[in-house]
C-alpha cells in the first residue's frame, strides 16, 4: 500500500486544527513541564529546533506548543479582553497553547487533541501574545473540566509567573515590558481562537 503522503506536512501550515474548531482542537506541543531547553518550530523547515536553553529553574507548567492555521496578527489584538491593556497587533506568530493533563508526557513534537477552557493576555512590548489554556481531551483529572475556574489557582499563579519571568535575567532592567493579565474564559478563548484563524486567513489564504 503507498503512503498517504511522500512528505511529512509542515505543523504550522499542513495539519487541520480539526473538525470541531475552536470547541477542540489539535495542538502541536513544542516542550513539556520536564524540558530545561526551550525548543521552537523552524518556520521555514517545520522541525522543532532548540531556540535557547531555559536561563534559570523556569519550567513550564503545562505542555506549551501552538494551534495550526492560526496567527496573531490585528484580529486577534482587536478582540477586547476586559481588563487587559490596548494592543494593536499581535506578536505575528501562531497562537499558543497551554495543555493540562495529569499523565507525564516526557517528549514534544506530538499531536494531541486539546479542549479549550479560557486563556491569558499576555502583552509582550505593545504585541498579543495570547496563550489559551486547554485540557487533554480524555484526561483523567482534567478532561472532563469546561471552564478555566475549575483549575486550582495555584496552577494559574504558576502560569503567570512562567510567563513574566521565563526571559528574564536576574539583575537586567532593561528586556520586554510583559504583561500577564487578565484570565479570560472559555468563550473569550472561543473568540480569540477565531480571530487567529481570519489572521491565518488573511496571512496565508485559506
Amino acid at each position: 500500500m503507498a503512503p498517504a503522503s511522500a512528505f511529512r506536512p509542515h505543523p504550522w501550515h499542513g495539519i487541520d486544527p480539526g473538525p470541531q474548531f475552536p470547541e477542540v482542537l489539535t495542538g502541536y506541543i513544542e516542550i513539556v513541564p520536564t524540558d530545561g531547553v526551550k525548543y521552537e518550530i523552524d518556520k521555514q523547515t517545520g522541525y522543532l529546533k532548540v531556540d535557547r536553553p531555559q536561563r534559570f529553574s523556569n519550567f513550564c507548567p503545562s505542555l506549551y506548543g501552538f494551534i495550526p492555521k492560526t496567527y496573531c496578527d490585528t484580529q486577534v489584538a482587536a478582540v477586547t479582553v476586559p481588563g487587559g491593556p490596548p494592543v494593536a497587533t499581535g506578536d505575528r506568530d501562531p497562537l499558543d497553547l497551554c495543555v493540562f493533563t495529569d499523565r507525564p508526557i516526557s517528549r514534544g513534537e506530538i499531536l494531541l487533541q486539546a479542549r479549550p477552557i479560557g486563556g491569558l493576555r499576555m502583552v509582550e512590548n505593545g504585541e498579543a501574545d495570547d496563550k489559551i489554556l486547554a485540557v487533554l481531551v480524555g484526561d483523567p483529572t482534567y478532561g472532563a473540566f469546561q471552564d478555566v475556574a475549575e483549575l486550582p489557582r495555584a496552577i494559574i499563579d504558576r502560569m503567570r509567573h512562567y510567563f513574566l519571568t521565563y526571559k528574564r535575567i536576574p539583575g537586567d532592567a532593561g528586556g520586554s515590558v510583559i504583561t500577564v493579565d487578565p484570565v479570560y474564559g472559555p468563550a473569550l478563548a472561543h473568540e480569540v481562537l477565531r480571530a487567529a484563524r481570519r489572521d491565518y486567513d488573511a496571512a496565508f489564504g485559506s
